[in-house]
């Protein structure tokens, strides 16, 4: 086994992309942050590639296993065509042992996600989060359309960052301060990419797209202020932004949910949303 630590991204994107494409829903983001990196048009905050850990393990077949982290956030693994051993795993894990880089934690496959947090660190981690991947090739027929979608633009800065806290909160357990999360919603509304629903002229839920790759767009950043909630405003929204990702030429949409959270899930699959696959997001306590 070979283990290889990559410091050109465009070197990285040349040896992983078509591997990762083989799954291209289940590698949503690791494809599409090797998509931002190679590009290199956008490097604001986690998108500078120049501290990403990225990496592989081969043999003389290919490539085996490849691994992307873009602090702050968690590694994320690909085995190739989902299969892997122990092996394939030490060899990472030796791998990483002899570089500079910390890793935290990891957001992966189930039972790749807990392989390697077993081989890495022991027993010593945590599972802060159960996830699935949906993929929608289709919106639902009959679903109700509530309101109108609309790009974020500056005069949502009077409610974007509390939202953006709300979101926070409620996923992660815990937000970034206001001012923080001012300067985040001033990039998503740079982007273009995150959408409002409005219903008689107020601002309801809001929906962003995340990746855009090959054949396939993420979704995420789904949000309905309390107040708002069981109205039928983010199955509007999210479907609204669906549609608009299908039109644009994407034969899928693909998100992540939180299996703690049985109305979203019941929300997804009621619009269109199939799941294929389960992932863990795993924190290390070494």
């Amino acid at each position: 086994m070979l283990f290889k630590l990559y410091s050109d991204v465009k070197a990285f994107y040349h040896d992983t992309y078509d591997i990762l494409m083989r799954h291209e829903a289940q590698n949503l983001v690791p494809l599409g942050n090797v998509i931002i990196g190679n590009e290199g048009k956008d490097k604001t905050g986690w998108r500078d590639h120049a501290n990403w850990f990225m990496a592989t393990v081969s043999d003389e077949t290919g490539i085996r296993l490849t691994a992307l982290m873009t602090p702050p956030y968690k590694l994320t693994l690909y085995a190739t065509d989902n299969r892997y051993d122990s092996i394939i795993l030490g060899c990472l894990v030796d791998g990483i042992r002899g570089t500079d880089f910390f890793i935290g934690g990891v957001m992966t496959e189930n039972d790749l996600a807990e392989d390697f947090a077993r081989i890495y660190t022991g027993s010593k981690y945590r599972i802060n989060k159960r996830q699935r991947i949906y993929e929608l090739l289709r919106v639902e027929p009959g679903i109700q359309s509530i309101g109108s979608l609309r790009l974020a633009q500056e005069s949502d800065m009077a409610f974007l960052p509390y939202w953006a806290t709300g979101f926070e909160s409620e996923s992660y357990g815990s937000a970034q301060p206001i001012l923080s999360n001012a300067e985040h919603s001033r990039y998503n509304i740079s982007t273009g990419k995150l959408h409002i629903l409005e219903d008689n002229g107020i601002p309801v839920s809001m929906v962003k797209i995340n990746w855009e790759m090959q054949t396939a767009c993420g979704i995420g950043y789904v949000y309905t202020p309390p107040y708002f909630r069981c109205r039928g405003y983010a199955t509007s929204c999210v479907a609204a932004v669906s549609r608009l990702v299908l039109e644009r030429g994407y034969s899928r949409c693909v998100l992540y949910t939180d299996l703690e959270n049985p109305v979203s899930n019941s929300i997804y699959q009621k619009i269109g949303y199939k799941a294929i696959c389960d992932s863990l997001e795993i924190e290390f306590v070494i």
